[in-house]
């Protein structure tokens, strides 16, 4: 059965963010990555437990001028968007209630690695956010506990470079001091 829509869908590698946002709300999660859309699959309710849970606390912990969320669509480009699975934007971004973020608006963005999307989030997505400019990014690993891989943009090469590995508390300064401990989002009780 197929789904009848007032606009001609556009060839792979001719969509844009417009076609994105002419797209009905079906419950799916849509990407765009060099004009081609990515239909990421159901994330599990551990995946979500995470999100929930990490967001909550990075919210707890941002100072006043940024706020967490999650799953906001980013939009890279016109023919670049993503939808980062927690995010850390800024205070002003998110009074807009906006149905999507601008890369300079964003600090963090966070990937919760999932059986379905190990090479997006560990190879393809980073690489986006560090060319977008976004400031710092997050790897959530699950397979055999609950590890997260931390990096910051390196401003002269725009590759991301390694702030720590964390497996109980996340200890760091930027982008805000903070300790974290790992068991507050993991999903363990």
């Amino acid at each position: 059965m197929s789904v009848a829509t007032d606009w001609d869908m556009p060839a792979p590698g001719e969509w844009t963010t417009d076609d994105l946002d002419a797209l009905p709300d079906d419950g799916r999660r849509y990407e765009l990555i060099d004009g081609v859309p990515i239909v990421s699959p159901s994330p599990t309710t551990g995946h979500q437990r995470i999100a929930m849970l990490l967001g909550a606390a990075l919210d707890s912990l941002c100072p006043t001028d940024l706020s967490a969320t999650q799953s906001v669509d980013v939009r890279l480009s016109r023919r670049r968007s993503l939808s980062p699975d927690v995010l850390i934007v800024t205070t002003e971004a998110t009074d807009r209630n906006v149905s999507h973020y601008l890369p300079t608006e964003v600090v963090l963005a966070v990937e919760i690695v999932s059986p379905g999307s190990l090479a997006m989030d560990r190879i393809m997505k980073p690489a986006l956010y560090a060319e977008a400019g976004i400031p710092h990014f997050w790897r959530v690993e699950t397979d055999g506990g609950v590890r997260v891989a931390t990096y910051r943009l390196d401003a002269g090469t725009d590759v991301y470079t390694s702030t720590g590995e964390f497996d109980d508390v996340i200890d760091l300064t930027l982008p805000f001091a903070m300790s974290l401990p790992i068991v507050t989002f993991s999903g363990r009780r």
